[in-house]
């Protein structure tokens, strides 16, 4: 999805005025270097990675998704005989 200038700008303010005073809790599936397919103006995208990065911490998941193995070792566990 892409944001455009505006929108980013905006995001941007929310940031900066929440910065030491809220958290800010950001979830992706795509790394940093991609941000630049949703923020498209590269300084903007750096200013928000920056604001985000900074005092904060990064918790990386890997890439397999936890929905998805969820489902489907429930779907394993369901379709397994039950031994009586």
């Amino acid at each position: 999805m892409e944001l455009d200038r505006r929108g980013a700008e905006l995001l941007f303010q929310v940031l900066t005025e929440r910065e030491e005073k809220a958290s800010v809790a950001i979830a992706s599936n795509e790394s940093f270097s991609g941000w630049t397919k949703t923020f498209t103006d590269p300084r903007l995208c750096a200013a928000i990675v920056d604001r985000l990065t900074f005092g904060g911490n990064i918790i990386e998941t890997g890439t397999d998704s936890f929905r998805l193995a969820h489902t489907r070792a429930k779907t394993s566990n369901q379709n397994q005989p039950t031994g009586d």
